[in-house]
Order: C-alpha cells, then structure tokens, then sequence
C-alpha cells in the first residue's frame, strides 16, 4: 500500500458469536469521495451453511426463553446502541453518504428504539380462547416462534432497517441470519460487537456479509429458513419469491414507491412547502416513503411551485459531516448515474427542470468533487405517463403537476403500480378522510409526513409489497399460530 495511504477497514461475518474472515472481499466505497475506504466478506453458501448451522445451534435454548428474559437483553441492545449513538452515527454518515446530522437524530436513535419498543412489545401480546360448552370442548391459541429467519435489509438506512427486522424476530424467539448491504455493511457490524454485550447467546444473531447473487440467493433458497423478510427492490423481491416458492417460505417483502402529494388549494403553505422539500429531498431522496409526484391545485400551483423551488435552492448540499448540509451524498456511482439519466429523459420529452440538475451550480471542496453529489431538482411540465412520473427514482428528484378536481387527482395519483405512502395537505377535515379512505397506499399522512407509530401496520399495496410489519403484524410474521382443542 502505497506510504500515506489510510489502511482500510476490514469487516468479518459474525457467525455463532464469533468473527470469522472470509476468503474473498468487495470494495465499499465512501461516497462523499469517491474512494475506496472499506472491505466487505463476498460470502457465499459456505458461510450461509455455518451461519444456518449455528442459528439451529441456538434455536432450542432462546425459543425456551421467556418473552420476559428476553426483553431484558433486548433493552440492554437498546442501551449500548445509545451509548454507541456517536461512533455509529459518524460511521452511517460516512458509509451511507447521509448526513451526519440526520444519522444523529434519526437511523441510530430509530436503531435503539426498535429494540425497546420490541422488548416492551413482546410482553403484550395475548392469544384467544371460546368454549363449546355444548360439546364438553374449551379451544385456545398459542404462538410459537418459526425458527431461523432470514433478514435482507436496504443501503438507504442500515442499522435502522436492519434492527427494525432483528428485534421482533429474536423478542419472538426465533435465531436470525441477517444480510445487509454490500453497499453499506459497517454499522451492521458495530452492532455485532455489541451482542456479546448485550447478553444474546452465540448463535441468535449471525450476520452475513455479501452480495445479493451470491449469499442472499444462499439464504433464502436454503430449506432451513422458513422465513423471509425482505426490504428492497421489485426486481429482487420477484427473485426472492421464485427461490422461495418451493420451499413454500412465509414472505415480508416491504418494496418501492412512488409516493404522491396531494395539496389541496386550501392547504396551509408555510407548513407545508417546508414539509413537501423535506418529503422529497430527507436523506439525498432515498427513503422509500420519499414523495415524488407533487399533484397541487390549479388556483395555487403558480404560487406553490414558485415558493417552492426557492425552499429547495436553499436546501444545502454539502459534505455529509457539515452541519448546515440538508443533504449529503448518493449511494454510489452508478446509483447517481442511474438518477442523473431521469432528468436527462424529462429534458427529452420536454419536461422543465426549475432547479437543480443542469440548472444550478454545484459548489464542493476539491477532496469531494468525485463524491457522488447532485442538487435537488424539480421538474415540472411533465406528463403523467413519462418515466419520471411512474418509476422510483430514489434520488433527489420531484414532479410538481397540477390538477383539477378530487376525483381527476385520486385517479392521477393511484394510476402507478406501487402503493406505499401518500401524503394529503388540506384544512377540510371531511375531504382528507374522504381522499385518505380512496388513496391505494398502505400509509397516508396528511398535513404531515414520516410520523411513524410503530404500533400500527407499516408495508404497502399492489406492487410495494406484501405483509405488513408493526408491534402485532411483526409478531404475527415471525410466529406460527396453533389451535388447540380440550375435550373435558
């Protein structure tokens, strides 16, 4: 390694409580330079075998474990993940592009509190029994924990989906082989040095490092994990459901969307123009409840988009640790590449770009002008059938469309495959319930956005996925429910 050069990281699976090497690595990139800061294990079944060996290792003693032994040692991850806030935060920033100030008041603390709300969660849960006095019979429910379940989690944001998956799977009593990300495997594994810790035997949580082809085909075609949950693309979902599909595996696929935002001409501006660039451009874009179709009213889309372009060119993009940065770095190269080649097929059809993308100046210190930056862009003039309107982007991009009545924007609004969230701006309450009921999205937030009740279902309709995930629907997923019947 040439003299000067900072040593890379080196990461290593965690399998049964121990860190193991593995024979091959991939390169992981920091996205705010360009450069290649990290090594990460390119497992395959080799290591997907051992990782299954020892969650099946483990699974006997944790499924005997009482919901109330078992929430102690979740608590006790929440404590050392908000001990470790800090160091994970800095670590998710530079490895995720995002910046440090959301890292510090959303993924990590969102990490800690996934594992309390499951520690207490787990505690709650009652089962159903009904007598048949007539026939001498009294029937009762109980839940048991699946087994070893497989969890597959995002680059966008890795502990917070990576815990959201672990915590109700082992508060359930279940072993886990988790997958992150190549893209972004570093505080996946931070987390693995504080298991030990924590309390949690040898075994219950193995992570596995890699890529999809390689160890995530491994995991979910393996016959010995019974369940999948699975946070990502619709490409890899319908890959993950044809390996699936003979072993007859239970699925929680929480996929894409291409979230609307409906503003009525009634809607209090100065909330939500603030909320709308918040909603498109948190986290570079790359939230899968991110909105991309801003659909206003006519009387107030000249006033609307005006308003809200200037809010966007005063949305900063800058390196992930400045403090005044409302936005960081895209994921990788050829994420940027990808997100880039939306605005130039908008340029095509004709569409205006009002800010951003070829339009504005991107000013960044010299170490970062090879990070992979964009500036937040608005399109507008823009059909409904373009790319742009009907494809995930996950970038920094938005279409601001106008329309006419509540019925023309329902139907505008549900007219793309994906159903994941909308959001509804508007003071007439009986028009928000009435457009919410009509909406074909699994979350609607109105006057408000990404307020999170972690108790309710969360997951999407028609192509954003199946299953939901939440305090009982978490449960429900990681348990198989029995039916039992006495006779006295």
């Amino acid at each position: 390694m040439a003299a000067g050069k900072k040593e890379l990281l080196m990461l290593e699976n965690f399998i049964g409580g121990k860190f193991l090497p593995c024979s091959s690595y991939i390169d992981s990139y920091d996205p705010s330079t360009g450069e290649v800061y990290c090594k990460v294990p390119n497992s395959g079944k080799e290591e997907i075998e051992a990782a299954v060996g020892a969650a099946r290792e483990a699974f006997p003693a944790w499924s005997s474990w009482s919901p109330q032994e078992r929430s102690v040692v979740l608590n006790r991850l929440a404590d050392l993940v908000e001990q470790s806030l800090e160091e994970l935060a800095q670590a998710e920033s530079k490895d995720q592009g995002k910046t440090l100030s959301l890292a510090r008041t959303m993924d990590i603390p969102r990490a800690a509190q996934n594992f309390r709300f499951f520690a207490s969660s787990i505690l709650h849960h009652t089962t159903e029994c009904t007598q048949m006095d007539h026939l001498s019979c009294m029937h009762y429910t109980v839940r048991t924990p699946v087994g070893i379940a497989g969890l597959i989690s995002p680059w966008n944001l890795p502990l917070y989906l990576l815990t959201w998956k672990i915590a109700p799977a082992i508060a359930a009593g279940n072993t886990v082989i988790a997958k992150p990300s190549e893209l972004t495997s570093v505080t996946a594994w931070m987390l693995c040095k504080l298991v030990d810790k924590a309390g949690v035997p040898p075994g219950v949580i193995n992570i596995v490092f890699g890529t999809g082809p390689r160890v995530g085909e491994a995991l979910v075609s393996h016959p010995e994990v019974p369940v999948i949950s699975f946070t990502g693309s619709q490409p890899t979902a319908e890959r993950i459901t044809q390996l699936s599909a003979p072993h007859c595996k239970k699925l929680s696929l929480e996929l894409g969307g291409k979230n609307p935002a409906i503003i009525f001409e009634d809607a209090n501006l100065e909330e939500c123009i603030p909320a709308t660039v918040r909603s498109s451009f948190a986290n570079q874009g790359e939230i899968c409840l991110c909105t991309s179709r801003i659909f206003v009213q006519k009387s107030i889309y000249s006033e609307f988009l005006k308003r809200f372009v200037e809010a966007t060119r005063k949305w900063k993009v800058g390196m992930p640790s400045d403090p005044s940065a409302s936005m960081g770095a895209l994921i990788s190269k050829t994420h940027l590449e990808k997100v880039r080649s939306y605005v130039m097929k908008a340029r095509a059809e004709g569409a205006q770009i009002l800010c951003g993308e070829g339009v504005d100046q991107l000013s960044l210190p010299l170490r970062n002008q090879a990070g992979y930056f964009m500036l937040p862009t608005v399109i507008t003039d823009v059909k409904d059938e373009s790319c742009c309107m009907k494809e995930e982007i996950f970038g920094p991009v938005t279409c601001v469309v106008p329309f006419d009545t509540e019925e023309d924007v329902i139907k505008r609004a549900n007219s793309v495959k994906y159903g994941l969230a909308a959001t509804v701006w508007s003071s007439n309450v009986s028009r928000i319930h009435r457009v919410a009921k009509k909406l074909q999205a699994g979350l609607v937030w109105t006057n408000c956005w990404l307020i999170r009740e972690l108790n309710l279902p969360f997951g999407g309709m028609k192509s954003s996925g199946i299953g939901r995930e939440g305090a009982k629907d978490s449960y429900d997923f990681f348990t198989e429910i029995k039916t039992i019947t006495v006779k006295h």
